[in-house]
């Protein structure tokens, strides 16, 4: 999708894939019929709030009325509602990344490896698939609040917020689990298939990580497989990168680019290459542990004759050259250290 797409194309489109809009931001709604129904803007159970899911002569798919306010609109006036205080660009950037949410394209089937998991894997993911579905929208929350501390401002519909995930303070805590706020980060393979959730535990009283034991931590599978951030346009180009905040730093600074974060240096090395990607940039750590997880994935690349460069940061890590130096001079840096490669790059 073209950045110079107007906000009536992007309604359109969303109406298009109303359902799809509808369980995932409105997941407490059920369908009756040709509607969605759920309570109210913010996304509460009940039935005052119906949303049309497919054209019926004069009336449009993704139109909505609030039966109990009176408030009516397209999907785009829904959006901005259920994503609260936020503005219009904000609203459209949230829908440009919903839209460019699709699957990668189909793996031939000669061409699948179908890993089976065994038992405890199989309830790890349907662990993982039942909470990001429990999960919202980050923006407007304490997941938003986190990301923007550290000068992130690339969100995507693969992260959603819970106030309440379960949290064991240690592996042999003997005390029950608590419950705490987490930012989810939905991890897939390259069929779009929910194989695992990122949390990222929260401290409310100030919008930093928790102060635990480790509060970043994988529910599910994450070998070969990624969090994923679409730019909205097709693209043969992919960012490869390590932790969540950092991969999303880069993508702060070059939010024209398609973006893949592994987590861990362990992970960059081990990811698969989705199809129709022509060359990926390797935007590791600058540390040991990211040079020799580029090299693994390098090793890959070339095998598959996939093109591909190193990004690097000036200080330990993507995150930290965003705050320290804004996010137009981390686009400067990036571009130039693509140039210098010797790849033409297409920007928008």
């Amino acid at each position: 999708m073209s950045a110079g797409r107007s906000i009536a194309d992007l309604s359109a489109d969303l109406a298009d894939r109303a359902e799809s809009f509808c369980r995932l931001y409105f997941p407490e709604g059920r369908r009756q019929g040709n509607y969605w129904q759920v309570g109210d803007t913010s996304g509460a159970k009940g039935q005052s709030l119906a949303i049309r899911l497919q054209a019926q002569g004069s009336r449009k798919a993704g139109s909505w009325q609030d039966f109990a306010t009176g408030e009516y609109g397209d999907l785009i006036d829904l959006l901005k509602e259920r994503l609260g205080s936020v503005t219009l660009k904000e609203t459209l950037r949230e829908a440009r990344s919903f839209l460019g949410e699709t699957p990668c394209p189909a793996v031939p089937r000669d061409t699948q490896t179908r890993e089976q998991p065994d038992a405890a894997s199989s309830k790890r993911i349907a662990r993982a698939r039942k909470l990001l579905a429990a999960g919202k929208p980050v923006l407007g929350t304490l997941a938003a609040t986190y990301l923007q501390g550290r000068g992130i401002s690339r969100f995507g519909p693969a992260l959603r917020y819970h106030q309440r995930v379960l949290l064991w303070q240690g592996e042999d805590d003997p005390d029950p689990p608590q419950r705490a706020p987490a930012l989810l980060a939905k991890i897939t393979d390259n069929r779009g298939q929910i194989t695992g959730c990122a949390r990222v535990f929260l401290d409310s009283s100030t919008g930093g990580l928790a102060a635990i034991e480790s509060p970043k931590r994988i529910l599910g599978q994450l070998h070969g497989h990624a969090i994923r951030f679409w730019s909205g346009s097709p693209r043969s180009d992919l960012i490869v990168g390590e932790g969540l905040e950092n991969t999303l730093s880069v993508g702060t600074a070059l939010p024209e680019f398609d973006l893949a974060s592994c987590l861990t240096a362990t992970h960059v090395g081990l990811f698969i290459p989705p199809p129709g990607i022509k060359r990926i940039w390797i935007a590791r750590d600058n540390d040991e542990a990211g040079r020799n997880a580029s090299k693994k994935l390098r090793n890959k690349l070339e095998s598959l004759g996939i093109t591909f460069g190193d990004l690097v940061p000036d200080m330990g890590d993507f995150n930290d050259d965003l705050r320290a130096f804004g996010r137009d001079a981390l686009r400067r840096s990036l571009l130039e250290a693509m140039k210098a490669q010797g790849l033409e790059i297409e920007v928008g």
